[in-house]
């Protein structure tokens, strides 16, 4: 769970100051961003399923395959999709994250 909180944090960090073109033209950015949710996918996969139960509004499947997308469609991985999810969808993982945190607190 804190893997997937620090990773949705730091892809968040990294787009501070990029709107979607600048974003699009920094390599380096991109690939960070990519490979934050590659890690935040992969670690969705391994959650129980009790614990996704709590949170039905997450679209798990959506979010297991994103990550197979990004592993194995590299050459095809648009900035415009990975923008967008790190900008408008992280927020409910990130958030689903700190409440289970918070769970075992």
């Amino acid at each position: 769970m804190a893997a997937i909180a620090l990773h949705a944090l730091e892809a968040q960090g990294f787009l501070i100051g990029l709107d979607r073109d600048a974003f699009r033209d920094d390599r380096k950015t991109f690939h960070a961003v990519t490979r934050c949710l590659e890690v935040i996918s992969e670690a969705t996969r391994r959650l129980p399923d009790d614990l996704k139960a709590r949170h039905p509004d997450l679209p798990w499947r959506d979010i297991a395959d994103a990550g197979n997308f990004y592993r194995h469609e590299y050459d095809s991985v648009a900035a415009d999709f990975v923008y967008q999810t790190t900008t408008r969808d992280l927020t409910a993982i990130l958030m689903m994250a700190r409440s289970e945190l918070a769970r075992l607190d």
